[in-house]
């Protein structure tokens, strides 16, 4: 299933890594620099699934989060940190309350990306590993 995502982060290693990661597994990918371009874009396309990071120039992710859920209430969105002038987890419980779907710290694994649009986008649960009794 080909899942078109805008994905928003200025950091430009993470976004590469990200889109990367997205396109290998066959996931469509829209690339955005700032909130505030982010918005733009989401205006202009369709798309299935929003991932943006909180602390950004421009416009930062929780703002991009209630634009978005103006906008589009049922929009699945993933909201990512790796922090900022407070710790990730504290601007993750923030964007939850405001309405993300998912939340990521940042760094996470490949695998618990891919996990994640999976779950929001086919509504599996990943698959966990056999544990040995």
């Amino acid at each position: 299933m080909k899942t078109r995502i805008l994905l928003i982060d200025d950091d430009v290693a993470v976004r590469t890594m990200l889109r990367q990661t997205l396109t290998h597994f066959g996931h469509t990918v829209t690339e955005a620099r700032n909130g505030k371009e982010g918005l733009e874009l989401f205006a202009l396309a369709e798309f299935d699934l929003v991932i943006t990071d909180i602390v950004m120039p421009e416009k930062e992710g929780l703002e991009v989060l209630m634009e978005l859920r103006k906008r589009q209430p049922p929009m699945k969105i993933i909201a990512i940190s790796g922090g900022g002038r407070q710790n990730a987890m504290g601007y993750l419980q923030t964007a939850r309350f405001l309405g993300a779907t998912k939340v990521m710290a940042k760094p996470f694994s490949n695998e618990s990306l891919i996990a994640a649009v999976d779950e929001l986008m086919l509504g599996e649960t990943p698959a966990q590993p056999p544990t040995h009794a």
